[in-house]
């Protein structure tokens, strides 16, 4: 079947707004990808410091606690971003006049921020 201008052009608006909505998606899971990643390397930070005793060399704690800090850091600031991107796919939904968001909510959770460890902490 020919399709006329009309139909073509309602096609490729239909199109484009698709293709709109899966890279936003596509942006925000890769965004919460990285908050994973980082979050398993503060994991093994944490491990780390478990397994030391009280004897280990302070040198080596100090730098252990430093470097899990920098990637809660980094962690935070990659949630930062992910929490922009579902911004922005909330906003793209909400444009294309998609009003429910229930299941972008529930797929699409962004973790709570990590505090610096402290010695006292641990």
């Amino acid at each position: 079947m020919l399709k006329n201008g009309f139909e073509k052009t309602v096609e490729e608006l239909f199109k484009e707004r698709s293709d709109v909505l899966y890279r936003t998606g596509a942006a925000l899971s890769d965004a919460l990808r990285k908050v994973t990643f980082i979050e398993k390397k503060i994991e093994k930070h944490v491990d780390a410091l478990k397994d030391l005793t009280e004897h280990e060399d302070s040198k080596i704690v100090e730098r252990i606690y430093a470097e899990a800090n920098r990637e809660i850091s980094r962690y935070n600031r990659a949630r930062e971003f992910a929490k922009l991107r579902y911004y922005y796919l909330i906003i793209t939904r909400e444009a294309m006049g998609i009003r429910r968001h229930t299941w972008v909510e529930e797929i699409y959770r962004i973790p709570p921020r990590k505090q610096p460890l402290s010695r006292a902490r641990g």
